[in-house]
C-alpha cells in the first residue's frame, strides 16, 4: 500500500505541474482551456467552470490539458480545418513566442518542482556535511564492505596504516586501490572494540576507482530558508549537469544503456518511501528533473519537438502543414510507446532472472 501510495504521488505531482505549467502560461496568453484533467481514463467526476471542465479520471498518474486550436482539427474526410483567423482564443493564432512559452512553461515547471522539494528537505533536515566523519552510515548490499563484515556506526581510523580522519581521505585512499587488498583499522562500538578487518577492493567499471561499497554516516547542521533555497538550486543544478552528461555519454557509447522503466522505477520509488519522507521528496525531484530534460527533447510527441517546429515557422514565415505535423508526431507517439513495452519487458525479465538466481 506504501508503494501504491508514492507512486501515484511521485508521477501524480510530476505530470501535474507540467501540465499546469502548460495551463497556467495558456491562461495568461488567453488561450481558452477546454479541459484540465487530474489522471487520464474514464471521467470519476467533473465540473465546468465557465469555459474550462475541470475532471478527476480514473488513473492517477498524470493529466493534461487541452487547449483550444492546440492540435489542428480534422473534418470528416481528415482533411485539416485551419482555425479562422478572428478566433483569438485559439492557441494557433497566438505569436510564435507566446506559443513557445506555452509549450516551455511544463518542462519548466518541472525543475521548479525539483527546486521546491529540494528547499523544503533541506529546510527540513538541515545541511549534510558528510565529508566531517569516517564513520559508515550504511551498507551495499553484496559489496566487499558488507561480505567483510564491516557494520553501521564503525569508524575507519585508517586503511593500510594509512590515517583516514575524515570521509574525503578516506575515498581518496579507496579510490586509489582498485583490486587491491585492504587492511581497515575498525573502531566499533564507540570505542570499545578496535578491529582488523581486511577485504578486497572492487574496480568500478566506469571511473576505475576501488570501491568497496560504503556509504558516510551524514550530519546535518541546521540550514536558514535562503540557506536552503540556495542548496536546493544548487542541488538542482548538479543534477541537470549529472543527467545530462550521463545522456550523453550513453548516446556517444561512452557508457552501456541501462535504462530502467516502470517497473524498476516503481521498485526505487517504494524503496524510497520506506526510507522516509525526505528519500522520497528528494527523488520525486530527480525524477521531475529527468521528465523536464526529457520533454525538451526534440522527439516527435514531445514537448522539445512542438519548439522544434515552432522554431521552423519562425524561419519559414508559416506553419508546417498540420496533418504532416500530426502523423510526425503520430509515429513518435507509437515509437515512445513501443520503447516503453519493451523496456517494460526488460524490467520484468530482470524480476524473473533476480527471483531465480
Amino acid at each position: 500500500m506504501l508503494t501504491a501510495l508514492a507512486i501515484v504521488f511521485v508521477f501524480g505531482s510530476m505530470v501535474m505541474i507540467h501540465e499546469l505549467g502548460h495551463y497556467m502560461v495558456a491562461k495568461w496568453i488567453g488561450v481558452k482551456v477546454i479541459e484540465f484533467s487530474f489522471g487520464f481514463g474514464p471521467k470519476i467526476v467533473g465540473y465546468q467552470a465557465k469555459e474550462t471542465f475541470y475532471a478527476l479520471r480514473l488513473i492517477p498518474l498524470g493529466g493534461f490539458v487541452k487547449l483550444h486550436g492546440m492540435d489542428p482539427e480534422v473534418d470528416v474526410l481528415g482533411k485539416a480545418v485551419i482555425a479562422p483567423s478572428y478566433d483569438a482564443r485559439s492557441f494557433m493564432n497566438k505569436p510564435i513566442w507566446q506559443r513557445m512559452a506555452v509549450i516551455a512553461a511544463g518542462p519548466i515547471m518541472n525543475f521548479v518542482l525539483a527546486i521546491i522539494l529540494f528547499v523544503g528537505v533541506f529546510a527540513y533536515l538541515g545541511i549534510p556535511t558528510a565529508g566531517t566523519t569516517n564513520m559508515i552510515g550504511s551498507l551495499v548490499s553484496g559489496k566487499p564492505a558488507e561480505v567483510s563484515g564491516l557494520q553501521p556506526g564503525d569508524k575507519i581510523l585508517t586503511v593500510n596504516n594509512e590515517s583516514t580522519p575524515d570521509w574525503t581521505r578516506l575515498t581518496d585512499v579507496i579510490h586509489s586501490k582498485p583490486d587491491q587488498i585492504l587492511n581497515l583499522t575498525v573502531e566499533r562500538a564507540k570505542g570499545k572494540q578496535q578491529l582488523i578487518i581486511p577485504l578486497k577492493t572492487e574496480k568500478d567499471a566506469q571511473t576505475g576507482y576501488g570501491m568497496i561499497g560504503i556509504m558516510p554516516e551524514v550530519i546535518y547542521t541546521h540550514a536558514s530558508i535562503l540557506q536552503s533555497t540556495r542548496f536546493g538550486l544548487e542541488r538542482t543544478l548538479d543534477f541537470t549537469k549529472f543527467i545530462m552528461v550521463t545522456l550523453v555519454e550513453m548516446i556517444t557509447g561512452k557508457i552501456p544503456v541501462d535504462v530502467g522503466g516502470p517497473v524498476m522505477i516503481a521498485q526505487v520509488i517504494g524503496e524510497g518511501a520506506r526510507q522516509g519522507l525526505a528519500d522520497l521528496l528528494s527523488l520525486t525531484g530527480v525524477l521531475s528533473i529527468q521528465l523536464g530534460m526529457i520533454n525538451l527533447f526534440p522527439i516527435p510527441a514531445l514537448d522539445g519537438s512542438r519548439l522544434v517546429f515552432l522554431l521552423i515557422e519562425g524561419v519559414r514565415g508559416k506553419p508546417l502543414n498540420p496533418e504532416k505535423e500530426n502523423m510526425i508526431h503520430l509515429v513518435g507517439f507509437v515509437l515512445l510507446m513501443a520503447l516503453m513495452i519493451a523496456v517494460t519487458y526488460k524490467d520484468v525479465l530482470r524480476l524473473f532472472v533476480k527471483a531465480g538466481s
